[in-house]
């Protein structure tokens, strides 16, 4: 279940390189097409909409099937009553936004409405409500978005290789049209509206960029015209419409400025000079243009504050386009001017001291804000709405007569990530929005309260309460700076912060202060994770050095003091996760820490703490080739204690607390990345106490899971958090809230879940075997059960005999030990420690309830053991070039190829070693010479001249062809490997799409 906003329930994903997120448009999708299929009316009443002309609307009466989007009114986005929640997940709220894009001023009446980007959603935020309306439906992150002149149209578009353009009804934020894969040679970069809203531009965002002219009223799937731009004239970064002649257009990069002009189908551009020697005078790097409110002529603004003045000249008496040069250069003002724009008969500049100056019309300065404080300012968007007619209360210009200053109401965002709104009736300034500038990787909640804390690289600490949507408190850290990671003791006193420098500080959590003592600089690495002991007297860490290092709380006489413990250097490889727990039948707490070394490290707290160093208890490789990601102390579903893990390679384990053994393997989540932080949801009152779930995060999603985990695919539930990453998670302590901290792109999300869809969801997908039946190629009527039929029942011949003329007892189970025979027929090769953990899987399976072995299997519990434990995806093209390219010494033809011997000597040093024999009996059962078909199926192989079979059956250079098609029976040529990367293979060799 995998999308942005929606669920997928596809029992089977794709693989990692080739699986893509389903794209939701929350109900508003659904609502295009239903337009679309009635007769194009609602085509028509879009287009009434755009041009002005409303009309009446109709009632339910009239058209029982009138579109939400002509009923809407500016009204409409008010806060509603809760409603049935119809995803596990839901987006609640977005903290933060993206500094890079434009904030946009929606309404300023009897609402303050603005429009902002923030990762791959944009959100309509509004402040006299303090409510937010999130506009999903991107799987990338957003890179422009744009309004129409009345504010009803809104546009997004982003860079992903599936790149959408989507407009909508500010009105009922609903998604009216989605152009989709509009500039497939990287996104788009930049888009604009028309004034009158018809038609919309585009820029992609390709080394060579193209631009799209379209007609998004009409259903047309293609633009009305297109040009391709010359990469000589640098990367364009704005486009408007000329607002007084819809064929006219203009752009600029930090170089050039183009003019276009649109003549039916074509568009053509020119591009006139404009250097340091056209004025003699520096010009400076160009920030933005706007075309003059006359039309006649267009302004361009400079890192130099300069302003370029372009007139309009004709290339001659006949000729219809026209011809721009850049007239005259105008010193503006000393600091740089990094926004343009105008509003009724004023020029208005935002420049780098994040003052705000409006010109007259011969460029001469009218007014200024200066007094704001602001830092560089980055975008100014005016109210739709016109000022009153009584010009009270507003300020005097700076001219000799004095006049009132009578502007409408503007908002502005800086570099800092910061909106204010400025009421020009007073000049007075609101702070709207102070958000994190930097990365955002450290997000934690506290243990009983509703409230979450996140810190960034910028050195700000916030705490929220994230159901009333206030801040509670701050703090800015101006030496350490660069937050990593945050964490409250269980208990809610402390607050611990892990800095990038090494330094780790402990805070009160409620004041955000600390003692002198309470900072510690003991490791020069970055703290990349951080935890407190279920009794908050210990406090561990682990840094980007490898290494785990030790906090202790001592009581002393009159107060309680931190102090380091030690610090030890226990992996080899960066740890991946740091763990507290307490032993079985005791309150001790235990450390744990889990490496991408492959080793689980179990520290010696007690002795630790009596030696004053930190001691290793004990070290295991709980690995063979995966690589751990996470780990999790698994709820007290069972009369064991276990330990939870992930692995890269899509598979869950639990590991017996005490003995370490591994007890089961599962199939984990499988949504394009594998899961890389996880945690069990806390108990809540208001569900089942029997029931237990798990929240997790893969590299660019979120997700719950029904807990226990059986390996059902219908039981877990994943959304497009992040698209570039998501760093963090935190639950809330009553469970119905995980927050997301999207590390790059500055924001953290809040997440609604609903464990009722959840559950929903998993029974829609069907009980007992039916989930597991979906995991098999053609399921349960297919040819792959029907083999297991086949050698379930061969494997009872087998065990009675082949041989034997006595009468059959046929069974529903088979003898475990006949399971690997079984595994290997069906194209499953594990590894002799993979095969000890199936084995150990049914033997304890039932030890801890009966005190009893199980000694075999049903089929249904082989289908089980068999979906966990095979391999997540086939063998893809890409593990097998790299493998070759690693392993291979020379070229052949371009071909990377193995040399026979050292891939013989390999098989028998390296690993799972083999004798000559074992390796005799592979090669020969897999090129087909084995007349039965290798020691598997009737005893002990026997060769008494294993060396001279190897010899003769295997080439002296094994090319990457060689071996996958004439000894693996793979049927693949190298160079569809070699130039496309990205298929599977499955066991029986056909690709897996």
């Amino acid at each position: 279940m995998s999308g942005v906003g929606t669920e997928s329930s596809d029992p089977l994903p794709s693989p990692p390189e080739e699986q893509q997120a389903r794209t939701g448009l929350d109900k508003g999708e659904e609502d295009l097409h239903q337009r679309k299929e009635e007769d194009s009316k609602g085509e028509g009443e879009m287009s009434d909409c755009v041009s002005g002309q409303h009309g009446e609307p109709k009632t339910d009466d009239q058209n029982p099937t009138v579109s939400q989007v002509y009923t809407a009114t500016k009204m409409t986005l008010l806060p509603k009553s809760p409603h049935v929640k119809t995803h596990a997940l839901t987006l609640e709220w977005a903290f933060g936004m993206n500094r890079a894009l434009p904030v946009f001023s929606l309404q300023d009446q009897d609402q303050l409405v603005i429009l902002y980007g923030c990762t791959n959603v944009a959100v309509m935020y509004d402040q006299t409500s303090n409510s937010q309306h999130v506009l999903q439906g991107h799987s990338s992150p957003i890179s422009c978005l744009c309004v129409s002149e009345d504010r009803r149209w809104l546009v997004t578009a982003d860079r992903g290789q599936e790149s959408l353009v989507i407009i909508w009804d500010s009105f009922s934020g609903i998604p009216v049209r989605t152009l989709f894969d509009s500039h497939p040679e990287g996104g788009v970069a930049v888009l604009a509206l028309s004034k009158e809203s018809k038609y919309l531009v585009t820029v992609g965002a390709g080394d060579v960029q193209r631009v799209c002219i379209w007609d998004w009223t009409n259903e047309t799937e293609d633009p009305l015209c297109v040009t391709d731009l010359n990469p000589e004239y640098g990367f364009q970064n704005h486009i408007i419409f000329n607002p007084n002649d819809i064929t006219q257009l203009l752009s600029n990069s930090e170089s050039q400025v183009l003019f276009y002009t649109r003549d039916k189908q074509n568009l053509d551009y020119i591009a006139p000079e404009l250097l340091d020697k056209t004025f003699n005078k520096v010009v400076g790097m160009l920030s933005q243009s706007v075309f003059h409110w006359r039309g006649l002529q267009a302004l361009s603004a400079t890192s130099a504050g300069n302003l370029v003045l372009w007139d309009m000249v004709r290339a001659s008496s006949t000729s219809r386009p026209l011809v721009r040069r850049a007239s005259k250069l105008i010193p503006l003002q000393k600091d740089g001017i990094t926004v343009l724009t105008l509003t009724d008969s004023f020029i208005v500049t935002g420049d780098t001291l994040g003052h705000v100056k409006f010109y007259d019309e011969n460029f001469k300065l009218i007014s200024w804000y200066s007094e704001f404080n602001l830092d560089p300012i980055t975008s100014i968007s005016f109210s739709k709405e016109v000022p009153p007619n009584s010009s009270q209360g507003y300020l005097d210009d700076c001219t000799l007569e004095a006049k009132m200053f009578v502007i409408r109401n503007f908002v502005l965002s800086t570099v800092s990530s910061t909106v204010v709104h400025v009421n020009a009736q007073g000049g007075v300034l609101q702070t709207l929005l102070r958000e994190h500038c930097e990365a955002l990787h450290a997000v934690a909640c506290h243990p009983q309260q509703p409230v979450v804390a996140m810190g960034s690289h910028s050195g700000i600490l916030k705490v929220w309460d994230y159901e009333r949507k206030v801040s509670i408190c701050s703090r800015v850290f101006e030496k350490e700076r660069h937050i990593q990671c945050i964490t409250y003791d269980p208990q809610g006193f402390y607050l611990a912060v892990g800095f990038a420098s090494g330094s780790v500080h402990i805070l009160d959590a409620c004041t955000l202060l600390s003692e002198a003592e309470e900072r510690f600089n003991f490791s020069q690495d970055c703290i990349t994770h951080i935890t407190f002991s279920p009794d908050s007297l210990y406090l561990a860490t682990a840094d980007a050095g490898r290494a785990v290092m030790v906090f202790c709380l001592y009581t002393g006489k009159s107060m309680q003091r931190w102090k380091y413990l030690g610090r030890h250097h226990s992996h080899y490889k960066p740890i991946r996760d740091l763990l507290f727990g307490v032993y079985l039948d005791s309150t001790q707490p235990r450390l744990l820490s889990l490496g991408m070394d492959r080793r689980l490290v179990e520290y010696d707290l007690q002795n630790s703490k009596v030696k004053d160093e930190l001691l290793i208890l004990s070290s295991e490789r709980i690995e063979q080739s995966a690589v751990p990601t996470c780990m999790a102390w698994y709820p007290p579903l069972t009369t064991e204690d276990f330990l939870l893990t992930t692995s890269d390679l899509y598979k869950m384990k639990l590991f017996n607390s005490t003995t370490k053994m591994c007890r089961k393997t599962l199939l984990g989540p499988t949504y394009g990345s594998p899961v890389e932080k996880m945690t069990v949801l806390p108990f809540s009152k208001d569900h089942d106490p029997s029931a237990h779930y798990m929240a997790y995060i893969t590299k660019d999603k979120v997700g719950v899971q029904i807990l226990p985990i059986d390996g059902n695919p219908h039981k877990s539930s994943a959304l497009i958090c992040h698209p570039t990453g998501v760093s963090a998670m935190a639950c809330s302590y009553d469970s119905r809230y995980v927050f997301t901290a999207g590390g790059s792109d500055c924001t953290v999300l809040s997440w609604e879940i609903s464990l009722n869809a959840l559950e929903a969801a998993a029974s829609l997908g069907g009980k007992e075997l039916i989930p597991f039946y979906s995991l098999l190629d053609g399921g349960r009527d297919g040819e792959l059960f029907r083999e297991m039929e086949d050698f379930f029942y061969y494997c009872q011949l087998r065990n009675q005999g082949i041989d034997s003329m006595e009468m059959r007892q046929v069974s529903t189970r088979i003898p475990l030990a006949e399971v690997p025979f079984v595994m290997r027929a069906l194209g499953f090769f594990p590894t002799e420690q993979e095969l000890e953990d199936m084995q150990n899987e049914v033997k304890f399976s039932r030890y801890a309830e009966s005190g009893r072995y199980v000694t075999n299997v049903d089929l249904e519990e082989f289908i089980k053991l068999y979906v966990n434990h095979r391999p997540a995806f086939g063998i893809s093209r890409k593990e097998l070039l790299h493998t070759f390219q690693v392993l291979g010494d020379s070229y052949v033809m371009g071909e990377p190829v193995v040399n026979k011997n050292e891939l013989l000597e390999l098989l028998q040093d390296r690993g799972e070693h083999m004798t000559e024999n074992e390796l005799a009996e592979c090669f020969t059962t897999l090129v087909g010479l084995n007349p039965e078909g290798g020691g598997a199926e009737l005893g002990a192989f026997e060769c008494d001249d294993a060396e001279d079979v190897l010899e003769s059956e295997i080439p002296e250079k094994i090319s990457m062809e060689t071996f996958a098609s004439d000894i693996l029976g793979f049927p693949i040529y190298i160079k569809d490997i070699l130039h496309s990367q990205e298929g599977m293979l499955s066991p029986s060799g056909s690709e897996v799409v």
